[in-house]
């Protein structure tokens, strides 16, 4: 029997299920529309796809170094628990070796992309661990980066951070240099940078925090020139706060970053430079689940 696109975009919309797995559903059972439904429910598309509505916001940020590739990526699923699945862990890890090898352009190359040593896609894969863990489950972010780079997870995955640096592969290679690279890693997971330095540090942003400034300052009373040097000190104390470099080494509070990093530099002889980092911490900014636990009672009781 054969089907149209009518067919297809109407078991669509009666499944839920994406337009190629409706496809290959009709096609399965030469057109007939009840079959189709069938075969998606035995295939467990339908249900990932009911799951797809749920809130994921849990999860775990991982980051991983082979070589001079790093790779940072954040997957989501509903209960913060799912971190501890081995199969999950198995699934992020896969999803980040898929990054490390494909250097996707954009999610959807990713989720296109043959996922590392399996005969699947990425997306394919996300579907069957949704039926396999039973939770809603989101690819939500990803970096890679190449070159000098390191990689650091803190507590279980629920921040990762990868930086990039520019230095020699000599200077890369020492274990001195990889012990500097793992304490900047780790500042940026305590402290939460916004910026590297003050140069990337948007105009608007400056104005906005130097308006502050000057109103804070204008009610000190003291003459003009004196308020313009107060805001300049109060600029240079949020560029302290708020961008890597010149942020107080958490290690030891007597160097700046930058400091710190020309000392190891010095030290082995080389240069060494912060060229750019990414941190990502599990669902940051995404809408938590709020369950009910009187509903959840009354629902078990009925």
């Amino acid at each position: 029997m054969a089907f149209t696109a009518k067919d297809v975009a109407a078991l669509r919309e009666k499944t839920g299920c994406g337009m190629m797995d409706c496809k290959k559903a009709l096609t399965a059972s030469n057109g007939d529309m009840d079959a189709a439904v069938d075969y998606l429910r035995e295939k467990g598309l339908a249900a990932a796809t009911k799951k797809a509505g749920r809130i994921a916001a849990e999860g775990m940020a991982y980051a991983y170094v082979d070589g001079n590739v790093g790779v940072a990526i954040e997957v989501n699923a509903e209960t913060d628990f799912v971190a501890k699945n081995a199969d999950f862990q198995a699934f992020v890890k896969t999803v980040a070796e898929t990054v490390a090898s494909v250097n996707p352009a954009d999610m959807d190359a990713l989720l296109a992309a043959q996922a590392a040593g399996q005969s699947v896609s990425v997306e394919d894969l996300r579907k069957e661990k949704v039926l396999t863990i039973g939770e809603n489950i989101k690819i939500r972010r990803f970096q890679r980066y190449e070159g000098a780079v390191t990689a650091y997870i803190h507590m279980g995955g629920k921040i990762a951070v990868l930086v990039r640096f520019d230095t020699s592969a000599e200077i890369a290679a020492k274990a001195e240099f990889q012990e500097y690279a793992k304490n900047i890693a780790m500042q940026i997971a305590a402290v939460n940078p916004l910026y590297l330095n003050s140069s990337v540090v948007p105009a608007d942003v400056i104005e906005h925090e130097r308006k502050i400034a000057t109103e804070q300052a204008s009610t000190s009373g003291k003459p003009a020139n004196v308020i313009e040097k107060m805001v300049d000190g109060k600029i240079k104390k949020y560029f302290k706060e708020v961008c890597l470099v010149e942020q107080e080494y958490v290690k030891d509070s007597k160097l700046s970053i930058q400091q710190y990093t020309d000392s190891v530099a010095k030290e082995l002889g080389g240069s060494i430079q912060i060229a750019e980092y990414v941190r990502f911490e599990k669902g940051e900014g995404l809408e938590k689940r709020e369950d009910n636990f009187a509903d959840e009672v009354a629902s078990m009781v009925k």
